[in-house]
């Protein structure tokens, strides 16, 4: 494997394949869907649309390789998590139709599982759920509210429960732990595994993905690059991080990076008192986010945003790694679990996610542009990606169903502000969130700062 690719992220170093880029675009090309970028979004939709009409010709075309960006780096959650609450989501709909858009993203994780199952995709799929830990007063406090909330949209206890003390600590060993909050509704994965058999998968339909393929400009049912111009019915757009470098689209989408550690395989009497006997995903109620896993191998995987947002949206691979952020991981991650002080921390590597400016993933079409699109899952995207591609695929062969009818589907965001504004907002933001978290260990009570921003958030 090239070095180049074995070191984007703990998943690809431990792919056990050869990352050998398929052959470039030769030349212009006529097609029925053209779909920019081959991560999740991209081979899910390549996938449904295949399999509902295997008579399409669809070309997905990646400037890098196969899960290169946010779909090879992320923390290996497929979970039910949609970044704009069910409360923000009813406002711009019904309280019937946000109900109907949280069941699907709970039904998702189980499909993911179905086809991981049927194509024998090798990614570790393990559905042990998720722990929200609470470990202060406040944080206690917090999830109660968030399991009331819960009830209040009509979800029950096979949805999302509350942990007392000795539960939480059953199931994830950390310092401090007070209570939490449980769903079944996330696995746990690999997830450079998962976005590489999917594109075999989609090889097997008669999909044909070209690599080291850049796209520099999608204009109405044609994608531009310097091999070639693909021509097609519908062009997908579902670039999330990457989405400012091209022409038209600069603030549609702000790339936030999110950093990421693992330590070496653990031994078996450390993780009798870790826990995570179930795989579960785990994070705590603190405001800047947290998140955890229990890799297949017997690691902590273990990250969190933190890293700044850099001006005009620049993506660049030297923001993959922040030797800061690094270390206040590490701190973290001995704090949680002090099991770990003396284990090798054998990876660290980031990525840039996507945020839409109201925090509201979305996906649609614009038949009089050939467009189609998806994204702004704030790092939720394992688990949406999914429900993008089956429904991407609806919209593009004009069927009206019930994915099709869900209020994330035509959702339109407001554009970010232009610069210097969007570099303001979001890096105090980020300040605002570390903030918060301290004033609350403080204070003992809720953080007024993180409640006058929320509204800045999917709340």
């Amino acid at each position: 494997m090239s070095a180049a690719y074995r070191d984007l992220s703990l998943w690809f170093d431990t792919l056990g394949e050869d990352v050998t880029p398929r052959p470039a675009l030769a030349g212009d090309l006529d097609v029925d869907v053209a779909i920019v970028g081959a991560g999740y979004t991209r081979l899910w939709t390549a996938y449904y649309l295949a399999e509902a009409d295997p008579s399409l010709r669809i070309a997905v075309l990646e400037r890098e390789v196969a899960g290169f960006g946010a779909s090879g780096r992320n923390g290996g959650w497929c979970s039910s998590l949609f970044p704009a609450s069910l409360a923000k989501v009813a406002r711009g709909s019904t309280r019937e139709r946000a109900v109907a858009q949280q069941r699907a993203m709970n039904a998702t994780v189980d499909e993911v599982g179905r086809v991981v199952a049927a194509e024998g995709i090798d990614c570790g799929f393990t559905k042990g759920g998720t722990v929200m830990l609470a470990r202060t007063h406040v944080q206690t406090r917090r999830a109660w509210a968030m399991v009331e909330d819960e009830r209040s949209w009509g979800f029950g206890k096979e949805d999302v429960r509350y942990l007392d003390a000795d539960e939480a600590r059953a199931r994830v060993g950390a310092t401090d732990v007070l209570g939490g909050v449980y769903t079944p509704h996330c696995a746990a994965i690999q997830p450079a595994k998962l976005a590489r058999g999917l594109a075999e998968a989609v090889e097997r339909r008669g999909v044909t993905i070209y690599e080291g393929t850049p796209v520099t400009l999608i204009d109405d049912g044609a994608a531009v690059t310097p091999h070639g111009t693909v021509r097609a019915e519908v062009v997908v757009r579902a670039t999330e991080g990457y989405t400012p470098e091209l022409p038209g689209f600069t603030r549609d989408i702000v790339p936030v990076y999110s950093l990421m550690i693992a330590t070496e395989p653990l031994p078996q009497e450390v993780w009798d008192e870790i826990g995570l006997a179930e795989r579960e995903t785990f994070s705590d109620l603190r405001h800047l986010i947290i998140y955890g896993q229990r890799t297949e191998d017997g690691r902590l995987a273990f990250g969190g945003r933190g890293a700044p947002y850099h001006f005009g949206s620049r993506v660049r691979p030297e923001y993959d790694r922040d030797e800061r952020v690094f270390a206040e991981l590490k701190s973290v991650l001995r704090q949680l679990f002090p099991q770990t002080a003396d284990a090798e921390i054998t990876h660290t590597w980031g990525g840039a996610l996507g945020v839409s400016r109201d925090w509201y993933a979305s996906c649609g079409i614009d038949r009089g542009r050939r467009l189609a699109w998806a994204g702004g899952y704030v790092g939720d995207g394992v688990g949406t990606t999914n429900l993008a591609g089956r429904t991407l695929a609806d919209l593009v062969r004009d069927q009206y169903t019930e994915l099709t009818r869900l209020p994330w589907v035509q959702h339109r965001s407001p554009r970010w502000e232009p610069e210097p504004l969007r570099w303001i907002g979001t890096n105090v933001g980020l300040r605002v969130m570390t903030a918060a978290d301290g004033e609350e260990q403080r204070t003992g009570k809720d953080s007024r700062l993180a409640k006058a921003f929320g509204r800045f958030l999917g709340h």
